[in-house]
């Protein structure tokens, strides 16, 4: 178990809420799945690339992944998608559910094609800023995750995290969205905090680019592209909410 090392160092990172009803992180068992599935050789080499920046690890463990559940990831790039090239293959070994929610399938203001709402057990959401960019209204994304859930249900994201000291732009032109605006509104929609993981943070991101975070790898807009380069990507706040039972 190569990385469990990390992840344990990784989870004492998190703070913990005081809900009663706490997920448990993912099992060893699983977490040796994981590793299998991150491991694969027929990875892409870009995805594998990007590991030391976006921590499949420590952070599917840190949101208690279970490969017997029904699992929803919104907007996963597709079948080649980042995550979802890990959590697919790892759901369908557990004998679980998952539905992927296509980009342009007129979501939030239709129903999400092929999801059992009020039945599933985890909604993953993995740097969708578009959550404040396109389409419908923020809340009313974050409405529709909470309808998918059943009651006890979690929803997992990681997101580009704006600076606490400026006033959030309504629409998140530059990417970042600050990590109380969004526990605002999730909690808003109905949600539970459960815990926060720093695993995904990075202190050298100053949010401070002239394409926000589309000036950091790996999109590296605009010039300064070797500075953008060093920085790596971007500052993420993970945390793992719950729909009261």
């Amino acid at each position: 178990m190569r990385h469990l090392p990390k992840v344990v160092f990784a989870l004492l990172a998190f703070s913990i809420s005081s809900q009663a009803d706490e997920r448990p992180t993912a099992t060893a068992e699983v977490v040796t799945q994981l590793e299998a599935l991150i491991a694969n050789p027929e990875r892409p080499d870009r995805h594998v690339a990007r590991d030391q920046y976006r921590h499949p690890l420590e952070t599917l463990t840190f949101m208690g992944i279970k490969p017997t559940e029904t699992v929803v990831e919104i907007f996963p790039g597709g079948q080649g998608g980042w995550y979802r090239r890990i959590i697919e293959p790892l759901i369908e070994q557990g004998g679980g559910d998952y539905h992927p929610v296509r980009g342009r399938a007129g979501w939030p203001e239709n129903t999400a094609e092929g999801v059992p709402y009020g039945e599933v057990d985890m909604v993953f959401v993995f740097r969708v800023h578009g959550f404040l960019i396109y389409g419908a209204p923020a809340e009313d994304h974050v409405s529709d995750i909470f309808r998918m859930l059943k009651p006890g249900g979690y929803f997992g994201i990681v997101d580009h995290a704006e600076r606490e000291d400026v006033e959030q732009d309504p629409v998140s032109q530059n990417g970042y969205v600050k990590e109380s605006y969004f526990r605002a509104m999730a909690e808003a929609a109905g949600f539970e905090l459960v815990r926060t993981s720093d695993v995904n943070r990075n202190p050298g991101d100053t949010k401070e680019h002239p394409m926000g975070v589309y000036s950091l790898p790996p999109s590296l807009r605009g010039p300064n592209k070797d500075e953008h380069r060093a920085v790596g990507e971007s500052d993420r706040f993970t945390h793992l909410y719950r729909k009261p039972s």
